[in-house]
């Protein structure tokens, strides 16, 4: 087993009690996972949707298939920079898609409006700008067709598709009175406040605010729950001068993880990459295939070559594969300028394949370009992946036997 610090890519903080790791990758690759390797990388490669307009998935930690398998949910625009636009879903049998939310306005084209399954299915979580500036959170119930707007002044982060919870969290250029993370149930609308806070962050780990963020104010930036819905992982932020449509909007650093059941702070790890749950809501992998412990902070990197420019790292729903997005034109791959492929691998050995290769260099032509991000089907056997080789940035999946 390889067992190093995260000094190439992640400093681990030396506030964390570093004890033993939490996977043991030494196993050869069995018959069975080799199979399926194999499997991918013969993958039928489709578009999802049609070739007028943008259609988006939201990011490479939730996947865009509801939790039935039924249904394909996406963000679809027709504007060039595709910051404007709507929510439709896409029935996979027989191809008819509905629009669920119309005159929707987004941050950029990176993580579309965070649209995401939630209650099982049930509904959609969603969040937009107002043509007033304000930024609100919504849902749509499926069953009846009904937007709600629960929360306003707050953007939305990822909760889970089985669940009724996510997390709310400030503007991060002007939080204003929301400098902490909050749970919308989506059911009841009911908003409760939570330990993590921007004061609570100050407490725990003062040195490390004060090395960072001096004595600018500080806010929660991004938190993702984890699978069993009892912890979260979120960077910090703080204003620094720019709009919302900027790479000067806010300064963010670190990667906390807080634990909602027994309210306490877990682990910092200074420095943020791609990280993503695993499923049994303790490990987290992040790019150069580096896995943190999220109990103690601890870090090991699993065996092979995790030279991935640019990767999105996410697991299979039981935690035996990976997949990630890979720049293909710098090393240790030798492709055309602004070529992008999407791999599989092996989550305890490292080895991979090379699902596809494609052009992304063009699509929406938004301030932040859209990642392919990829991220697997519920049952495993499809990755959903973002595709700019014309026009319009394209949802696609690829799909085992």
């Amino acid at each position: 087993m390889l067992n190093v610090t995260r000094r190439d890519f992640l400093r681990t903080s030396s506030t964390l009690a570093l004890t033993a790791p939490v996977l043991r990758a030494t196993e050869p690759v069995t018959a069975k996972a080799a199979d399926t390797l194999a499997a991918w990388k013969s993958a039928k490669i489709a578009a999802v949707s049609d070739s007028t307009h943008h259609s988006l998935h939201t990011y490479y930690l939730t996947s865009p298939e509801s939790p039935d398998g039924k249904s394909v949910l996406f963000y679809a625009s027709t504007t060039a920079n595709g910051h404007d636009g709507e929510l439709r879903v896409r029935d996979r049998a027989g191809g008819k898609e509905t629009v669920l939310v119309r005159e929707l306005s987004t941050e950029d084209a990176h993580r579309a409006a965070l649209q995401q399954w939630v209650s099982g299915g049930k509904r959609i979580a969603y969040h937009n700008v107002l043509k007033s500036g304000e930024w609100v959170v919504g849902t749509i119930d499926l069953s009846g067709g009904t937007e709600r707007i629960l929360a306003r002044g707050r953007q939305l982060a990822f909760g889970q598709p089985h669940g009724d919870i996510v997390p709310l969290y400030g503007m991060h250029w002007n939080p204003g009175t929301h400098r902490d993370c909050e749970l919308l149930n989506v059911a009841t609308g009911e908003i409760t406040t939570t330990g993590l806070t921007a004061d609570s962050l100050k407490s725990t780990y003062p040195d490390w605010v004060k090395g960072k963020f001096g004595e600018r104010p500080i806010s929660v930036f991004f938190p993702v729950i984890s699978p069993d819905l009892s912890r979260v992982f979120c960077k910090v932020a703080t204003p620094a001068g720019g709009d919302f449509r900027s790479k000067k909007a806010s300064e963010r650093f670190g990667l906390v993880c807080y634990d909602f059941k027994n309210s306490k702070f877990l682990s910092l790890t200074e420095k943020w990459g791609h990280p993503a749950w695993h499923p049994n809501s303790r490990d987290i992998m992040d790019l150069g295939g580096f896995v943190i412990d999220s109990t103690t902070g601890k870090s090991i990197r699993l065996p092979g070559d995790w030279r991935y420019p640019g990767s999105h790292p996410s697991y299979s729903p039981d935690g035996t594969l990976f997949t990630t997005d890979v720049m293909i034109n710098r090393a240790p791959f030798d492709g055309p300028a602004g070529w992008w492929g999407i791999v599989v691998g092996n989550a305890k050995t490292g080895e991979s394949v090379m699902v596809h290769k494609f052009d992304h260099s063009r699509g929406a032509r938004s301030w932040r370009i859209s990642h392919p991000h990829p991220i697997f089907s519920p049952d495993g056997k499809r990755v959903y992946f973002n595709v700019s080789d014309g026009e319009w940035t394209r949802l696609h999946v690829a799909e085992i036997a």
